[in-house]
């Protein structure tokens, strides 16, 4: 495992040898309450990964004794300009830098999994819900925390609840703000799994898909965030564009090589974006 890169005090970043980034919320003190500067860490960190074309997948947690608690109002208030620039949407971008904190995980391409514990509330829970699988202990407490202080969620929750509930269940959650476990999570069908030890069930998918071609999970995951509620006929055109690109790449052909061998694939660095 590598020596950990630091974003913004607030965020670290570890690498192992098979390419698995571990990304950690790094304000224990504060049960990772979002402030500005671990935003702004979420999207550096990010791009960073996004550069690396060796990287295989990210597994996203929380220092301490919760995954997060959301955001950090006093903080966050405390800093009138700051809270200003950070609702802009600079050079044309859709999103603000509390949108970007949770949708930058959504963008990176390759498999993002969420590990939480403790709690995960308001924007933490958006941050979680944008990861593409999500492993929580049983105890752990979600909740869309935002109806509490009178506000709705705005970091990209309106996106990511459509996807993983049905509407009633979307507005009942927002609406009432109520706290639930990881149990009832999982009935939801807002986590993919639950255990006593959620990080090994995460390292355990991410180990599976290490077999896999990089640039095949990239392609899955823009096809299925691209195609999953657009019309019939675009779906198609993107399933036949992405084929394609893979088709003319090494690493469908390393693939392949392998699974006719019966062998363990040895994949070039990732080259779909």
């Amino acid at each position: 495992m590598s020596e950990p890169r630091h974003f913004r005090n607030r965020i670290t970043v570890r690498r192992s040898e098979n390419g698995i980034a571990y990304v950690a919320l790094a304000r224990p003190e504060k049960y990772n309450g979002l402030d500005l500067d671990m935003l702004y860490g979420l999207v550096d960190a990010a791009k960073s990964l996004r550069r690396d074309r060796s990287l295989r997948a990210v597994i996203l947690q929380g220092e301490g004794k919760a995954f997060c608690a959301g955001l950090d109002f006093a903080s966050v208030l405390g800093k009138p300009l700051g809270l200003l620039r950070a609702f802009i949407k600079w050079g044309g971008r859709r999103t603000n830098i509390f949108q970007q904190a949770c949708w930058t995980w959504r963008e990176l391409p390759v498999p993002v999994i969420a590990v939480t514990h403790g709690h995960c509330f308001g924007g933490g829970l958006q941050i979680a819900l944008a990861a593409d699988f999500r492993f929580t202990t049983p105890d752990c407490e979600f909740s869309v925390m935002e109806s509490k202080w009178g506000l709705i969620p705005d970091m990209t929750g309106s996106v990511s609840l459509r996807e993983l509930v049905p509407m009633d269940v979307a507005k009942a959650l927002t609406m009432t703000g109520r706290i639930i476990s990881g149990e009832e999570a999982l009935h939801l069908n807002l986590v993919t799994g639950v255990s006593d030890d959620p990080l090994a069930d995460a390292e355990a998918l991410a180990q599976e898909l290490l077999q896999r071609s990089p640039d095949a999970l990239a392609a899955t995951k823009r096809l299925f965030h691209e195609a999953w509620a657009a019309p019939e006929d675009i779906a198609f055109d993107l399933e036949s564009k992405y084929q394609f690109r893979l088709l003319r790449g090494k690493n469908q052909r390393r693939a392949m090589q392998a699974a006719r061998n019966k062998e363990a694939p040895a994949f070039l660095p990732r080259q779909f974006d």
